[in-house]
């Protein structure tokens, strides 16, 4: 998410400012909106989906994943905490890093770490490429790892200075064919480097020198020893994973590059590091034309059924798409491959054509719902758009049928975009809902004409209006709907919780002249110099840099899976302005990154939010029962585990800098005091 800021333009003086703080506050407080949260009544039959997830290795008290199993669901069997004793919650401990930087949205860090714990042990990774183990009880340190550092072993892994980069998760993997208590029996694989996976062993933290040593690089492996296919950077900031012996990597793309990198994902060797596949997305014959088409989010397996199941992204460019006027159907798609083969064996491609960077960032979710009486495995995606497509998980097919939406056109020369867009039907969105222009927000009467205004200026066709000369809105915004980590699904109310953003963006494709400088606010501007075209996108605000489009701008959602229909809607979290806090009862909701998990206990529990509070929500009601504060907001997912019958749950609460939050680095763990008494 990109840094919401007020246009430099305007010249407010401190003075203005100060006034205009002061007018939000006392509004607010009398006379503004407050949308109604829509709770459930609590009355649900438990359906008892049967198994919803593979087995994990550390059973169920771990957290053995960053979705805590290889599909992503985010949902814990464990129910020590329940929603009689979840007010008891305390902080159990701290662990920092030391590892963050205060800086602008780019200099400053991001710590969206996703805990994992095996066996007593957890596991994560620093914006500074370090690894840590801690004792999950206690969170003393058991090994750090530096791969800018020497070690007893031998030199540092990587040269030169450390690229600070944030890392969302690090995977484990434990060899069945090893000795044990042998050397790297069990190991920890991180991303780093841009694109390397390191190898490190989970018991010492030291690197594995037998990973990576063909290549003549022993502890770890590269993509850079593999072509490109394309020009740019590129970089993975979510985690490898491991099914059987065979390590599946995936990694990022800069999509404002017209041939930018192709989005090539690659299966090794889990020992030693061999190459023994490779998938491309984009075609051989437009290789050298377009790229990306990448997963930077998370990656998701079947390993019952030997599958790989990717969430891609848009092609490049990504604002503009006249240099690429052909099918490219394995992007913004749902793909499943071999993991023997990296073959794929089916795809449905749920954006066409697209130019509003409306990729795939939420892991594909592989669960076991019940529909109309009849357990379903399935993949389920939420997207951008604030849809929700469920797959058959052997087929690809839709479960719920899904429309043809009749999109609008590009005024874009050169540029002819996809003539419709599948739409669900069934599940009901939970974000995106059309805009009017009497929806148009404002915290005085003032700053609420301004954006009816704005609206009038901008083109505004619904959803999937497209970049114009003449500038347009798009809703939900570049950034969502729903976006990286934001969903969770429960087996045992068969109910999908879905966190989601509710803000505009506008966007612009001309001439640099028709284009102009770009405003303050702005997080995005990009050349295409082939077409002499320029795109710049910006959050659509008001002056007084207050989202234009009505609250609440967070939202938390539960999907019942067996007919689609939405069972609660809640805001999430408190907004934040000049040093302002939006007081709770207004129900205005936040902008946030991150999302949740769900236990058998009946909670969702949440950070995500910009106010650094860390929530537990009755699953059932969507009512807030417990909320604790965080010494920065927690932008990533919580992992929940138990050691010695106590559970815990931890999350990473070191902000956004992106997002314009405080940067810090604690990893903090909760747990009720008293449990064994419970």
């Amino acid at each position: 998410m990109a840094k919401l800021k007020s246009p430099g333009s305007l010249g407010l003086t401190a003075a203005i400012i100060l006034a205009l703080v002061f007018v939000f506050s006392l509004w607010s407080l009398i006379t503004l909106p407050r949308p109604e949260a829509r709770f459930g009544d609590g009355e649900r039959e438990e359906s008892g989906s049967g198994a919803v997830i593979a087995p994990i290795v550390g059973g169920e008290d771990g957290w053995a994943s960053v979705g805590r199993d290889p599909g992503g669901s985010q949902s814990s069997p464990l129910a020590y905490i329940r929603p009689e004793n979840v007010a008891k919650l305390e902080i159990a401990w701290v662990h920092r890093s030391g590892d963050f930087r205060e800086g602008d949205a780019y200099a400053g860090t991001r710590l969206q770490t996703i805990p994992i714990v095996v066996q007593s042990t957890m596991y994560y990774c620093t914006p500074f490429e370090r690894v840590f183990a801690l004792d999950a009880e206690t969170g003393e340190e058991r090994w750090s790892f530096d791969p800018y550092a020497s070690s007893p072993d031998g030199p540092a892994l990587f040269q030169g200075e450390m690229r600070q980069k944030h890392c969302r998760g690090v995977a484990y993997w434990k060899d069945p064919k090893a000795a044990a208590g042998s050397k790297c029996a069990a190991r920890i694989y991180r991303a780093a480097g841009d694109r390397a996976i390191i190898a490190l062993d989970a018991e010492t933290g030291r690197p594995c020198s037998d990973f990576g040593a063909a290549s003549g690089h022993p502890g770890y492996i590269t993509h850079a020893d593999y072509p490109d296919y394309g020009e740019g950077p590129s970089g993975a900031t979510s985690p490898p994973i491991v099914v059987g012996d065979v390590l599946v990597a995936a990694a990022g793309a800069m999509d404002k590059y017209v041939d930018a990198a192709d989005g090539v994902v690659r299966g090794f060797d889990a020992r030693s590091g061999a190459l023994r596949w490779e998938f491309n997305p984009i075609p051989a014959e437009y290789s050298d034309r377009t790229g990306a088409a990448n997963t930077w989010t998370l990656l998701s397996a079947d390993p019952e059924r030997r599958l790989m199941f990717l969430s891609t992204t848009s092609p490049s460019p990504d604002y503009y798409g006249a240099s690429r006027q052909f099918e490219l159907p394995l992007a913004n798609a749902i793909v499943a491959l071999s993991i023997d083969t990296g073959e794929p064996l089916w795809s449905y491609q749920i954006v066409r054509h697209d130019v509003f960077d409306y990729d795939l960032s939420i892991q594909p979710m592989l669960v076991s719902i019940q529909k109309d009486g009849i357990l379903r495995d399935v993949v389920i995606q939420p997207t951008k758009a604030g849809m929700v497509f469920v797959l058959d998980r052997d087929t690809g097919e839709p479960v719920f049928t899904v429309d043809e939406y009749d999109a609008p056109q590009s005024n874009v020369p050169g540029e002819k975009l996809a003539s419709t867009q599948p739409v669900p039907r069934l599940p009901e969105a939970f974000a995106g809902a059309r805009l009017e222009r009497e929806d148009m927000f404002g915290v005085t009467p003032l700053d609420r004409a301004w954006c009816r205004m704005r609206f009038d200026s901008l083109r505004y066709e619904g959803l999937f209006t497209p970049p114009d000369p003449e500038e347009s809105l798009l809703f939900p915004s570049t950034m969502g709907g729903a976006n990286w980590g934001g969903a969770a699904y429960d087996p045992t109310s068969n109910l999908l919780i879905v966190r989601s953003d509710n803000i505009a963006s506008t966007m612009k494709l001309g001439s640099k002249d028709e284009v102009g400088t770009p405003q303050e606010r702005s997080f995005m501007n990009r050349a295409f110099p082939e077409s002499g075209l320029q795109a710049t996108g910006a959050f659509f605000l008001s002056p007084l840099g207050v989202p234009c489009t009505p609250p609440p701008w967070g939202t938390l959602t539960a999907i019942d899976m067996n007919n689609g229909k939405i069972v609660w809607q809640v805001p999430l979290g408190q907004s934040k302005r000049f040093g302002v806090t939006a007081p709770a009862f207004l129900n205005w909701g936040s902008p946030a990154v991150g999302g949740p998990i769900v236990t058998a206990g009946g909670l969702v529990f949440i950070g995500a939010a910009l106010d650094s509070k860390f929530r537990a929500i009755d699953i059932h009601t969507g009512r807030e029962l417990w909320q604790a504060g965080l010494p920065a907001p927690g932008m990533s997912v919580p992992s929940t585990y138990a050691v010695n019958g106590r559970q815990y749950v931890a999350i990473a609460a070191g902000g956004n800098a992106l997002a314009g939050t405080k940067v810090y680095d604690a990893i903090v763990a909760f747990a009720v005091a008293d449990q064994a008494a419970e």
